[in-house]
């Protein structure tokens, strides 16, 4: 039984380590946020200087992925591609990978598992019946192990949403009375908190500051969320701009 202990051990490790490095959220670019920083000081810094700043994981295992993900998307499904983009948006995007990236992060830790799994039972000279059977079964867990992470990456997100969405609307609605209009109301909560539906009303903004409009700024919001209670105040917000009533009451009534 060691080697097997040892092995669901070792699952375990890889598990906590996969879950914080590979897939906890970043909202903005690695360099991006070190150029800013550096930005802000008054002595002059190079280029080198800013990628030497960054943690390994964004200089060396970031760039491999992007790279290798080139290749997969020349092999991948294009409505597969879209289907796992889906998924990411629902999870938040988190490191703001790419679908192909995400495919190429799955075959990583497949070989990862497997590799290992194969290795510790030849160490322990387990039978080849075994040593297959495991090496099957470490398989299909590296395989789906990093969409079980975004599926409860997803769950998450929609928690936080409806948990901070009565603060939210008691905000917006206090701006909206004070005179502000629906749009500085969502930019007051997007400047007020730095959570998924703060940044959510953030990126509406942003798009309608490009030229979308509010309605199928609003429409895309609650696509990428897909939680019933946004779902329910976008709707009456649009219906109240379609029938001209004030989104003071509207917001009243929902909060």
């Amino acid at each position: 039984m060691t080697p097997i202990i040892l092995v669901l051990g070792l699952f375990a490790i890889l598990i906590m380590v996969g879950s914080f490095f590979l897939l906890r959220r970043s909202e903005e670019d690695p360099l991006a946020a070190r150029i800013d920083e550096f930005a802000a000081r008054d002595e002059a810094v190079s280029i080198e200087e800013i990628e030497l700043s960054m943690p390994i994981t964004d200089r060396l295992f970031v760039p491999l992925i992007r790279r290798v993900s080139d290749f997969v998307v020349r092999l991948t499904p294009q409505t597969t591609l879209e289907r796992t983009a889906r998924q990411l948006e629902l999870a938040g995007n988190p490191r703001n990978m790419s679908a192909a990236e995400f495919w190429v992060i799955r075959g990583f830790v497949t070989v990862v598992f497997t590799g290992l799994t194969l290795l510790m039972m030849w160490r322990f000279g387990q039978p080849t019946n075994k040593m297959i059977l495991f090496s099957l079964g470490a398989a299909a867990l590296g395989f789906m192990l990093p969409i079980m992470l975004i599926r409860s990456m997803s769950d998450r997100r929609k928690q936080a949403i409806v948990k901070k969405l009565p603060d939210a609307l008691d905000l917006m609605t206090i701006c909206v009375d004070a005179g502000l209009t629906f749009n500085a109301a969502m930019q007051k909560v997007d400047e007020k908190w730095d959570d998924a539906l703060a940044r959510e009303f953030g990126r509406v903004i942003y798009e309608m500051q490009l030229g979308k409009s509010r309605r199928q700024a609003l429409k895309d919001m609650v696509d990428r969320m897909e939680v019933p209670d946004v779902t329910s105040f976008i709707a009456a917000v649009l219906q109240a701009d379609q029938l001209g009533v004030g989104i003071g009451k509207v917001l009243r009534i929902q909060s």
